[in-house]
């Protein structure tokens, strides 16, 4: 089928969908997502792919990526130097980064990112972002203490800014803009199944209006369990009847709209079923690494552990492994990595997942690298929000601006993409920060850069023109010139 026939279907498909929706003529948005997803059908003819690692609950940026300029490291020790649990990291054991650009200001990693360092300082494929967060528009420290700006709802809760950083807003917000990017670019493949595909569950960054996310398991396609046994058999939990019901579902016709739903979910799992079980990757596959790669040494227990986040990245490079055969071109992928909200415990426990970190993000490079896809795709990191700079007693509690990567063979690395933050005290009465301009109750940073700035950086290197990021992020007209980050140099 031509280019122009397949954009041309697609579009139509998308447009069904949209009304079935509610979202008919009357939702301008809606359909232009679908009219411009039909538009830059025709436009790919390389492959690319994004890879969101989630940090669920809210990493501690303050201990990951470290200023050690003297005035910074001196506020660092004086604020989270407390009893009865010092949350401070040994300056003789963290990592010194050496920026590609002339970074004039030292920085450092958590001991445990290892790999990360390398990446940055020798491979230069990692380039870091900080003091990113949910704004909805430039916000000084001063705006935000006066309520002169709009802020974003319901800062500080774990649901509402995990949404709010997916989806661009609170709890209850439906689209994704990683489903609303696979919206867009849906065209450039074949069929649209596995445009956005999730090793982690149903995840709200992967909805897109007319997209609809497709999950793996760790062992591959498990839509509702349907799967073929080793005879080729239909099953459903090992069950031949169970299969049998859900094949006569999915043929059924005037069932009623939540029969009909039904049976097109159920056909839809199907037909992934039977495209998938030829076409992905095998799992013995020597280019996805031995069984032993999957662990990680704990720097707790010194002790061999399985890292579920690697394993969630091993699936989606057995689907990158697919591409060809299912003729995809463009891809976003969501995995996630539990536990970081340290409320307690914070030393051991972040040293913990540092290193799983550390240990997934290395795996999947070198396994990008066995499988010539490097260059095709960026993997960035996400999480609800911060942590506060001021200690809890052995522990952080909700922040909002963080420090993420950005890590790729396409990246431009070895640079620090934005002035880091001041670090300073607290006052002697209360826990507000006024040595500082960037930190505000608790010491948790104001962000500089917003999530959508963040998330058009990384449109703009999937294809998405400057009028489609605007569709795709609403807010990035309220940052002067886009204020858009340029970790590929774009």
């Amino acid at each position: 089928m031509s280019s122009n026939k397949q954009s041309r279907r697609l579009f139509l498909q998308q447009a069904g969908a949209l009304a079935s929706m509610g979202l008919g003529a009357g939702s301008g948005v809606a359909l232009n997502l679908a009219a411009i997803g039909s538009a830059s059908a025709q436009s790919a003819t390389d492959y690319k792919a994004l890879v969101c690692i989630f940090l669920a609950g809210g990493n501690d940026a303050f201990n990951t990526v470290l200023a050690t300029d003297e005035s910074s490291w001196a506020s660092y020790n004086a604020v989270r130097n407390q009893v009865p649990e010092s949350i401070v990291l040994p300056r003789d054991r963290l990592l010194s980064l050496t920026p590609a650009d002339g970074y004039g200001r030292p920085l450092a990693l958590n001991p445990q990112l290892k790999q990360l360092q390398r990446l940055f300082n020798t491979d230069r494929r990692l380039a870091i972002l900080p003091n990113v967060g949910t704004l909805i528009e430039p916000l000084t420290k001063a705006q935000y203490v006066e309520k002169t700006r709009r802020i974003p709802s319901k800062l500080f809760s774990h649901n509402d800014q995990a949404t709010t950083w997916q989806a661009l807003g609170p709890e209850g917000t439906s689209v994704g803009w990683g489903g609303k990017i696979a919206d867009v670019l849906a065209g450039s493949n074949s069929g649209s199944l596995f445009t956005a595909v999730s090793a982690a569950g149903n995840a709200v960054w992967l909805s897109g209006t007319s997209i609809k996310q497709y999950q793996l398991s760790l062992n591959g396609p498990v839509r509702y369990g349907y799967r073929l046994n080793n005879e080729g058999r239909p099953v459903i939990q090992n069950s031949t009847v169970a299969a049998d019901a859900m094949l006569r579902i999915a043929k059924r016709a005037n069932v009623g709209p939540f029969g009909a739903d039904l049976s097109a979910t159920a056909a839809r799992s199907i037909a992934a079923e039977q495209s998938l079980s030829n076409a992905l990757l095998s799992a013995s596959d020597a280019r996805l690494g031995a069984e032993s790669d999957m662990s990680y040494i704990s720097p707790v227990t010194g002790q061999s552990k399985a890292s579920g986040l690697a394993k969630q990245l091993r699936v989606v490079a057995r689907m990158l492994g697919a591409r060809d055969t299912l003729g995809l071109k463009r891809q976003v992928f969501f995995v996630q990595a539990t536990g970081f909200d340290t409320h307690d415990g914070q030393i051991s426990r972040h040293a913990e997942l540092m290193a799983a970190l550390d240990h997934a993000v290395n795996y999947f490079d070198e396994t990008l690298g066995r499988l010539g896809v490097r260059e095709s795709v960026t993997t960035f990191t996400a999480s609800d929000f911060g942590r506060t700079f001021t200690s809890n007693g052995d522990g952080t509690d909700h922040g909002w601006g963080g420090h993420h990567f950005i890590v790729g063979g396409a990246v431009k690395g070895g640079r620090v993409l934005g002035d880091f933050p001041v670090i300073g005290v607290k006052n002697t009465k209360d826990n507000w920060f006024d040595s500082s301009p960037n930190q505000v109750y608790n010491g948790a940073l104001l962000p500089t850069t917003s999530v959508e700035q963040y998330g058009a950086s990384l449109g703009r290197w999937m294809g998405l023109t400057d009028s489609q990021l605007t569709t795709v992020f609403p807010n990035l007209g309220n940052f002067a010139g886009g204020g858009i980050p340029r970790p590929f140099g774009l």
